[in-house]
């Protein structure tokens, strides 16, 4: 009976901490953002992160305050030598956080840690083909996103992503849009959305632009997108997420239906921003 009497216990205190956990995470959160912006975060976020200028002026303190609850709540991890201060988790975390503006939002739950190395780094993968064959594929990559709570990150291509804010290459971004789409589930092109009902016509639009893309690459026209878009729908929602928030105008005009859903999604409109 005793040790009945105690797992029905412990069973009541699991659940009392499942049931208060968004709550305590939400003070936890209040408290860090209750505290003043650093004056060095300031200096950084101006000298490494000129689109900040560009933004509202609500914007601009919401995105500090969503700064200074990423750079609490995740890890930061050096690699290959580089050391984390600062001005690496700042500049990072800015670009990350300009994608959860104006939304309800966790954080990136999933996410824990932040692994950044000095430059492009180098990932091998095996994979076995349908005859059974197994081959190794080598890559070198500026970013990238996994389901398992990391992102990794070339310092140096975040530097200069963030230092041309206005080109549509952003690797936080791209890789930060992943981390985004990885929360229904495997990337697949559909974040969470609003409603339910919102997917038919976002799945429509994107749809409808990824074959577009798709086409320009077989045929070889230009867009506005990277080619690398045209990879699957997951990496098509990167790439114009990234377009989104540094060619908003661009976007607009060229592919209004398209920027219409992202605007709906990320709960901004940054055409008039710059």
């Amino acid at each position: 009976m005793l040790s009945f009497i105690l797992m029905l216990i412990l069973g009541c205190v699991a659940i009392a901490w499942l049931v208060t956990s968004p709550q305590r995470a939400q003070y936890r959160r209040r408290k860090v953002v209750s505290s003043p912006f650093p004056t060095r975060w300031r200096h950084i976020l101006k000298k490494r992160f000129p689109y900040f200028l560009s933004m509202p002026a609500d914007l601009q303190l919401q995105l500090k305050k969503h700064i200074q609850v990423f750079i609490h709540e995740k890890e930061f991890v050096g690699c290959e030598g580089i050391q984390i201060n600062d001005e690496v988790k700042v500049t990072i975390a800015a670009q990350a956080c300009l994608l959860l503006l104006n939304r309800q939002t966790g954080f990136y739950p999933q996410l824990k840690q932040i692994l950044v190395y000095p430059s492009a780094f180098i990932t091998e993968n095996e994979q076995t083909d349908a005859s059974g064959v197994v081959w190794y594929n080598r890559r070198v990559l500026s970013g990238e996103s996994w389901e398992n709570g990391k992102v990794i990150l070339s310092w140096h291509d975040t530097l200069v992503g963030a230092a041309a804010p206005f080109d549509g290459n952003n690797v936080v971004i791209h890789e930060f849009a992943h981390q985004l789409d990885q929360e229904s589930g495997s990337a697949n092109g559909a974040p969470i959305l609003a409603t339910s009902k919102d997917y038919q016509q976002w799945s429509k639009v994107l749809s409808q632009e990824f074959e577009a893309l798709k086409h320009c690459v077989a045929t070889n026209t230009p867009s506005l997108f990277d080619n690398y878009g045209a990879t699957n729908p997951a990496e098509f929602f990167a790439v114009v997420s990234e377009v989104f928030f540094e060619q908003s105008q661009s976007m607009a005009a060229q592919y209004p239906e398209l920027y219409k859903q992202l605007s709906q999604f990320y709960r901004l409109d940054p055409i008039n921003w710059h």
